[in-house]
């Protein structure tokens, strides 16, 4: 059995992992910490997970995690990078849910977090955790970077047409929408029901965190530099990140449902629609999938992408597991076969 630690256990993607170890065959909870909730059983806190997690939360020390095989970061970004170099010298697996080694650049990370990386030479080290580009990668890493719930819907419905160089990169428009538990578990006035209920807003215009993440891992796929406008929204709901992505053809019409079928014929958690479907983000709640619709308004040279997934899941916490299971050479849906709540 895996031996498992969560550090930041009582956000919502700390508990989504909880929900999700808790019933995978091959993984022991071994640790689950909280600065403000030691000593707490997580059950008592988080009743869904009663009779299943039996754990109680302790304190985010080194000392407290150095019997598992594997520790997950679902802390806010700058944490993971101050204890990641202890635990990865003691032979430990680190998959970080935060930002802190998502981009290579350290100061590129610095200008867009804030503060100077506290590691920076395990930037080059930490594999980019998006298993549909970079899955013989995982399996042979100790430092994982799970990709952001924004940057995971975007390179997912774009990938196919920028391997296949069918689109012109050089202008690419991401229009997404995200449900307010994206924002995290706090107390903050922009996120109250009574603030986002019945309304829907833009932010982040100017340049939002995860723009620099989705161009590195666009131009991975490129080879080249992109030009992308990122433009992310809030919406009234609770879970959930729907990307509408548009782009031009070059020269020539391509069969752009068999492009995206064949890109995706063997992705266990990419499910492409069938010609002229629209994804609903309540299909894919609650699982560790990305459904993909593809479509040339007017047979005009406009494709436009249609990318759903549960952020909390796929977005987080499911691809944390997806990771893992390559790292440890199992089942990549070990965990992870469930199907998405409706209604």
């Amino acid at each position: 059995m895996i031996r498992a630690g969560i550090v930041g256990g009582t956000g919502y993607t700390g508990v989504e992992l909880l929900r999700l170890l808790a019933l995978h065959p091959k993984v022991n909870i071994t640790r689950v910490t909280s600065r403000g909730d030691a000593d707490k059983p997580v059950a008592e806190i988080y009743p869904n997970l009663r009779g299943f997690v039996k754990n109680t939360f302790v304190e985010p020390t080194i000392e407290n995690l150095l019997d598992c095989d594997v520790v997950f970061f679902a802390t806010p970004n700058g944490t993971a990078m101050r204890m990641a170099p202890d635990l990865l010298a003691r032979g430990i697996k680190v998959i970080d849910l935060a930002a802190d080694f998502r981009l290579k650049d350290p100061a590129a990370w610095s200008h867009w977090y804030g503060e100077p990386h506290a590691c920076p030479a395990l930037l080059s080290e930490a594999v980019y955790g998006l298993p549909e580009v970079n899955r013989e990668a995982i399996r042979q890493a100790s430092l994982v970077a799970c990709p952001g719930c924004y940057p995971t819907s975007v390179q997912l419905g774009l990938l196919p047409l920028l391997e296949a160089g069918v689109v012109n990169h050089d202008r690419i428009i991401a229009d997404v929408k995200s449900g307010v538990s994206g924002a995290g578990r706090k107390a903050e006035i922009p996120i109250l029901m009574s603030e986002t209920g019945e309304s829907l807003k833009a932010y982040s215009v100017k340049g939002h965190r995860h723009w620099p993440e989705i161009r590195q891992g666009l131009e991975q796929m490129v080879g080249k530099s992109v030009g992308l406008t990122f433009v992310p929204h809030l919406i009234p709901m609770i879970r959930g990140i729907h990307a509408t992505l548009y782009t031009v053809l070059k020269d020539g019409a391509p069969d752009l449902q068999s492009l995206f079928e064949q890109r995706y014929r063997h992705e266990p958690f990419v499910d492409v629609l069938p010609a002229g479907a629209h994804p609903d983000t309540r299909n894919v709640r609650g699982v560790n999938r990305c459904q993909i619709a593809v479509h040339r308004p007017l047979d005009g040279d406009t494709v436009v992408v249609l990318s759903v997934i549960d952020n909390l899941v796929k977005g987080a916490a499911g691809q944390a597991v997806q990771n893992m299971n390559l790292m440890f050479g199992l089942d990549e849906q070990a965990g992870l076969s469930a199907i998405g709540l409706y209604p």
